[in-house]
C-alpha cells in the first residue's frame, strides 16, 4: 500500500524561503507509509533530493566527499576535515588578507541537553590588549568555520576576543542537519555557551557584545530579550527579525504548515531555491560559497520553517523591549531579508543608543559577498562601533 500526500501552494521557498520576496513556487511534500511497519505507526519519509553539483576546480575525490550525506555531526566533521586546507587557500579577501598571528582554539562543550556543541575562539596576537569579547550567532545557511574565519581574524586583530559556536543541528555541532525543533532551544544554548565563555580568563570582566547575522540576528535579539542586562551591545547584520507582510504565507497556509509540522516535523519543503545569486553581489565570491560544504543548503524542514516564523512573530510583538546599545547593518539591495525590516527595528526599539547603517547596492551577504572594499568598510564600521563602547582595561 502506497499512501501519498501532496500539498501545492504559492508559499515562497526559504531564509530563506519564508523571507524571499516576490517568488511564487509550489511546495510538494510526499509521505509514504511503509506497510510492513504500519502496525507500529512508523512512517517512511520520501524526500526528493537533488544531487549536489560538482564544485569547479576540485578533484573527483574531494567532490565525492563534498557530495556525501551530512545529516549527522560525525559526517559533517569528516567532510570539514577534508576541506580545511582547501578553504583557507581560496581566492577571497577574507582568506588572502587575513591578519597573521591570530591565536585560535577549537573545542566541544556538552550542553545541558547532552549535545556536543562546537566552539571556536580567535584572540589577538600576544602583546595586543583585549578590549572586549564579541560572540557570534551564525545564520540558517551558514556555520562558524568558513567565511566567518576571516571575519573573526580581522575583528580579533583590532583587539577583541572573538567567539563562535555552531547551533545544534548546524555545522559541527550535534543534531539532525537543518532541523530546529524549538527556536528557543537554539537561544538557550547560545545563552548557556556564551555564559561560560564570558567567564574565560582572557575576557572576564571586559565588555561583551553579541553579533547576529541573518537568522542569527533573530537568535541574538531573543538572547537579549531573555537576558536584557547581560550584553554591552548587540550588532545585527541583515537580521531576520520580522517578516514583511508581502513575504508572509497566507494565514490559512500557516495553519496547514503548523499542522503538517506536527505530523512530519523533519520533512523538507520542495523545491529549494539557490539563494547564492540573491545573497552574493560579487559573482566571483558567489562561486566560492559552494566550498562551505557543511552548511545547510537543502530544502527547509517543516518544523524548522514553523519555528522561524514563530520566532520572528515573537520578536515583532516584543520589538519595543529591545533596549541594548544597537548597531544594525543591512544592504539596500538585500532580497533575502528586507532592509525595511531593519528600519522597523531601529524605529521601534527602545534603545537609547542605536545606529542603523544601510549600504547602497549591497546584497544579503554583506560581510562575505561584496566587493573587497565594501567588505572591509563594513568590518571597519563594526570595529569602530565596538571601540566607541569599550576601552582597554
Amino acid at each position: 500500500m502506497d499512501l501519498r500526500f501532496t500539498l501545492t501552494s504559492t508559499f515562497p521557498p526559504p531564509e530563506l524561503s519564508l523571507f524571499h520576496r516576490k517568488c511564487e513556487t509550489p511546495i510538494f511534500i510526499r509521505r509514504t507509509l511503509n506497510p510492513i511497519l504500519a502496525t507500529k505507526r512508523t512512517s517512511q519519509l520520501t524526500i526528493m533530493a537533488e544531487k549536489k553539483p560538482a564544485i569547479e576546480g576540485l578533484s573527483d575525490e574531494l567532490n565525492a566527499i563534498a557530495c556525501q550525506n551530512i545529516d549527522f555531526a560525525s559526517q559533517r566533521r569528516r567532510v570539514r576535515s577534508a576541506f580545511v586546507d582547501v578553504q583557507q587557500q581560496l581566492d577571497h579577501c577574507l582568506f588572502k588578507m587575513a591578519p597573521a598571528g591570530i591565536r585560535t582554539e577549537e573545542w566541544y562543550e556538552r550542553n545541558s541537553k547532552g549535545q556536543e556543541i562546537f566552539c571556536k575562539s580567535w584572540l589577538p596576537k600576544p602583546g595586543v590588549p583585549i578590549k572586549g569579547a564579541l560572540c557570534f550567532c551564525h545564520g540558517y545557511g551558514d556555520t562558524c568555520t568558513f567565511f566567518f574565519e576571516g571575519i573573526a581574524k580581522r575583528i580579533s586583530a583590532s583587539g577583541y576576543g572573538v567567539y563562535a559556536i555552531d547551533h545544534p543541528g548546524f555545522g559541527l555541532s550535534e543534531g539532525l542537519h537543518g532541523y530546529v525543533s524549538n527556536f528557543d532551544g537554539i537561544v538557550d544554548n547560545v545563552i548557556e555557551q556564551y555564559t561560560k565563555i564570558k567567564g574565560r580568563p582572557e575576557v572576564r570582566g571586559l565588555p561583551c557584545f553579541i553579533l547576529g547575522q541573518s537568522m542569527g540576528g533573530a537568535v541574538a535579539l531573543k538572547v537579549h530579550l531573555k537576558k536584557p542586562h547581560e550584553w554591552d551591545g548587540v550588532v545585527l547584520v541583515a537580521p531576520m527579525c520580522k517578516i514583511a507582510e508581502d513575504m508572509k504565507p497566507p494565514e490559512p497556509l500557516q495553519k496547514v504548515l503548523i499542522l503538517l509540522s506536527r505530523v512530519l516535523p523533519k520533512a523538507k519543503l520542495i523545491p529549494k531555491k539557490d539563494l547564492a545569486e540573491l545573497a552574493f553581489r560579487d559573482p566571483t565570491k558567489r562561486k566560492l560559497a559552494a566550498y562551505n560544504v557543511i552548511c545547510y543548503n537543502d530544502q527547509t524542514r517543516l518544523k524548522t520553517a514553523v519555528e522561524l516564523l514563530t520566532a520572528t512573530n515573537d520578536i515583532e510583538r516584543r520589538v519595543e523591549q529591545v533596549s541594548a546599545p544597537l548597531l544594525i547593518i543591512h544592504g539596500a539591495a538585500d532580497k533575502v531579508t528586507d532592509p525595511l525590516v531593519s528600519r522597523f527595528l531601529y524605529e521601534k526599539a527602545s534603545s537609547k543608543d542605536k545606529t542603523l547603517k544601510i549600504y547602497e547596492e549591497s546584497y544579503h551577504c554583506i560581510l562575505e559577498g561584496e566587493p573587497d572594499e565594501r567588505i572591509f568598510t563594513v568590518l571597519d564600521d563594526i570595529v569602530a562601533w565596538l571601540d566607541s563602547r569599550c576601552c582597554v582595561q
